[in-house]
């Protein structure tokens, strides 16, 4: 109920003014309560810092700032160190502009290869992108800059976001699309989590009280402030009620007045109000207790992003060592990318770059002893005759050493807002590549893509794939360093590449159909789907090549616990370039009362290695590395058994096995008359006890007619035990009954 004010007091409006914004990217200010006015910015991969007059949508142009490589590359550096640095630059840039909250980083499941905001997002594997997301929220919040891990939760599409229901099931929402959120929540503790504009199981996330307080605050200890994905509420005192403390962007006080009036009415306590004003309080403590703002280098922070892009990069193929180029010789340089380079994605998180570096001039000056001939090959635009240019491209191709394609998505073909409908890449593209690849004495592809494309059609006609995703504004340079070999390429797919779109998991159930998304492939993501159903792919998760070779010797695993170990193996640079490994460790479960993938990835480690070094690499395994979500002890479980850790080169490929036998939990469960037939006999105790009791009351015919007729008993294990007493040719006590119940409940 409505309680009085002192004098002293602010006033419930002046609470509930702050509670939501000012403008587009600011909060409101109290001298009252002791809150002053908050910047929110857009910046998962750069500081998209726009005045309050500007445009949320992008028209207008943001304050210049450093476009680092968006989520899809930097999840390809399996590094969660150069995510650290990573975060530390955004935060660094973050508060030169005057930013007190970056909005990011994403860590939603890559569900689809046609997700149009996929480039803002790190893998289809929750791991991989928990512990990248931990590693940038750290390193942003080390600056005292909040950081805004979003959109919670089950955000996997742009078809219909706003209202479209992501029908989930509790198993598969916990052990794939909440698990990074866990992981960032639990390890960085982040400023800020954001809702997100779909609903979960039909409640919108800004409403989901079970979301946002029982799992987020009360299971994971959040004790941030929760804001909505700008536009995301549509009830505001019941997003309140559920946990969202700040709706974003302003709407002139509308909704703050329906909260007030909620209030005065007996309809809302006022006590949430002030829970959420008490949160934005200690959010403006947190990230205003820095120093002033200093300047930002930005020749310093390019040198970064160059540095970070060429760790991301991920040489898919390398046929008779095309790469590295030779110093020498001539090079036809193909594709209007090569000097105007597609470096991020489309949307909110569009960052005004200060200066982008072309593959064009990037090469020509790490090869200076070289010829390095440019054509277009295409036109983005589609203006220019393709036929034409096509020629002049095989032509000058013919006349080469090695022909370079550089080829990639337009951004108009992949952005926030809307889904992609395929994963070919442009037509006049494919054309391109398989006609430059006949006449060409070597060929090497470069794509830049946010998100996955298909090979097919013209991958076994060339020499060289390089994967360079979105390499932000120094992905010139990078490109540049990995085709030279000044940096040996160590990126890992961080999703797979299918041979065909009709190939994954997904498929089926993607994007719904009237306001419903069905997840039907359960846990079967990713990998997780290709690996235990044998549908083979044209590249797994984890897959990348190096121009150096790395041996791993020794895996041992050690039990630490009963349902933990730690995983060990040393590797070796076997080759004559310094370069970069990853360790890759999976887990295959014993048999479970749940469908378990064949294998899932359970701890990672990129280790640098000089020719002839090696180095000893320890991988916990916590008890989470072996549990699956059991819905009927609503709790994380380890079953008894076998379990087999395996050293991978990648999700597909196993290096080596150890065994390791857990104890596991207690998984018998009490006995009830619901419980089947089966479950009854099949219980240690009360199966023989029921088996004696019933053949007691049979007479021998009763008796050797049972026996004989086994396979009815087949027929009836999956039958309740209620319905089944009905059957019996002679009835058992319902006191025996209870008393077999009775003592399944007592563990044995």
């Amino acid at each position: 109920m409505p309680h009085a004010h002192t004098a002293t007091e602010p006033s419930l409006d002046d609470k509930t003014a702050l509670l939501s914004g000012r403008d587009l990217w600011s909060t409101e200010a109290s001298e009252a309560v002791g809150v002053p006015s908050l910047v929110l910015s857009d910046g998962p991969h750069g500081v998209r810092r726009q005045r309050a007059e500007s445009d949320h949508l992008g028209i207008h142009r943001s304050e210049p700032a450093t476009c680092f490589p968006p989520a899809v590359a930097l999840a390809s550096s399996w590094d969660p160190g150069l995510l650290r640095r990573l975060g530390e630059a955004l935060g660094r840039e973050a508060r030169s502009l005057g930013v007190d909250v970056l909005l990011g980083p994403g860590v939603n499941i890559k569900r689809s290869p046609l997700c149009g905001r996929n480039f803002e997002y790190f893998s289809e594997d929750p791991l991989l992108g928990g512990t990248l997301g931990a590693a940038h929220v750290r390193g942003v919040q080390s600056q005292g800059v909040g950081a805004s891990v979003k959109h919670f939760a089950a955000n996997n599409q742009e078809t219909d976001r706003m209202r479209v229901s992501a029908d989930v099931d509790e198993r598969t929402l916990r052990e794939i699309y909440l698990p990074a959120f866990e992981r960032v929540v639990t390890e960085a503790r982040p400023a800020t989590v954001m809702c997100s504009y779909n609903k979960v199981n039909g409640v919108h996330a800004a409403e989901n009280h079970w979301l946002l307080t029982q799992v987020l605050r009360e299971e994971w200890g959040f004790d941030g402030l929760v804001v909505s994905d700008w536009g995301a509420v549509a009830d505001r005192v019941a997003a309140l009620l559920a946990g969202t403390d700040l709706e974003m962007p302003g709407n002139g006080g509308g909704t703050d007045a329906e909260v007030a009036a909620a209030v005065r009415a007996g309809e809302l306590d006022e006590g949430v109000v002030d829970t959420a004003v008490g949160r934005l309080r200690t959010l403006a403590r947190r990230v205003r207790a820095e120093s002033a703002p200093a300047g930002v280098d930005h020749e310093a922070q390019h040198r970064l992003a160059r540095e970070i892009a060429a760790d991301c990069l991920i040489l898919l193929k390398n046929r008779e060592r095309a790469l590295p180029l030779s110093p020498t010789g001539r090079i036809a340089l193909i594709g209007e990318f090569a000097q105007t380079l597609r470096h991020q994605g489309g949307g909110s998180s569009h960052v005004n770059s200060t200066r982008v570096d072309s593959p064009l001039g990037q090469l020509r000056a790490g090869l200076p002893d070289a010829h390095v001939d440019f054509v277009q090959g295409y036109d983005p635009s589609g203006r220019a005759d393709s036929a034409h240019l096509r020629e002049r491209a095989v032509a000058c191709a013919a006349q080469a050493d090695t022909a370079v394609l550089v080829v990639g998505l337009r951004e108009a073909d992949e952005s926030e807002g809307f889904d992609r409908e395929h994963i070919e890449l442009p037509k006049d593209q494919s054309e391109l590549i398989r006609a430059v690849a006949q006449a060409a004495r070597r060929t090497v592809v470069v794509l830049l893509n946010g998100g996955v494309v298909s090979l097919e059609g013209w991958h076994d006609e060339v020499d060289a794939v390089v994967e360079a995703w979105l390499p932000g504004q120094a992905g010139g340079g990078a490109i540049a360093d990995v085709l030279t070999g000044r940096v040996n390429p160590s990126g890992r797919l961080a999703e797979t590449i299918p041979f065909r779109l009709q190939d994954t998991p997904s498929f089926l159930n993607f994007p719904g159909e009237q306001g419903h998304v069905r997840y039907g492939e359960g846990v079967m993501v990713g990998y997780r789907y290709y690996e235990t159903a044998d549908v083979p792919v044209r590249y797994p998760f984890g897959h990348g090549l190096s121009y150096t070779t790395f041996e791993q010797s020794g895996f041992r695993v050690t039990a630490t616990g009963p349902d933990t170990a730690t995983a060990t193996v040393t590797v070796t640079n076997t080759g004559d370039r310094s370069g970069k490994h990853v360790v890759q460790v999976y887990v295959t479960a014993p048999q479970r009362p749940v469908g378990s993938p064949a294998r899932e990835l359970r701890g990672f480690a990129k280790v640098a290695l000089t020719p002839g070094e090696s180095t000893t690499v320890v991988i916990e395994l916590d008890r989470r590395a072996f549990a699956y979500w059991d819905i009927t002890r609503s709790d994380w479980t380890v079953a008894t058994g076998r379990y087999e850790v395996q050293l991978c080169e990648n999700a597909h490929d196993v290096v080596a096995r150890v065994p390791l036998d857990l104890a596991g939990d207690l998984l018998a469960k009490p006995l009830t008359l619901d419980s089947t037939v089966g479950e009854w006999f099949g219980h240690a105790e009360a199966g023989p006890a029921l088996t004696g009791a019933m053949r007691a009351g049979m007479t021998e015919e009763q008796a050797a007619a049972a026996a004989e007729n086994e396979d009815a008993m087949r027929m009836v294990e999956s039958m309740p035990m209620r319905q089944f007493l009905g059957f019996l040719p002679v009835p058992v006590p319902q006191e025996f009954l209870e008393h077999l119940m009775e003592r399944s409940r007592i563990p044995s």
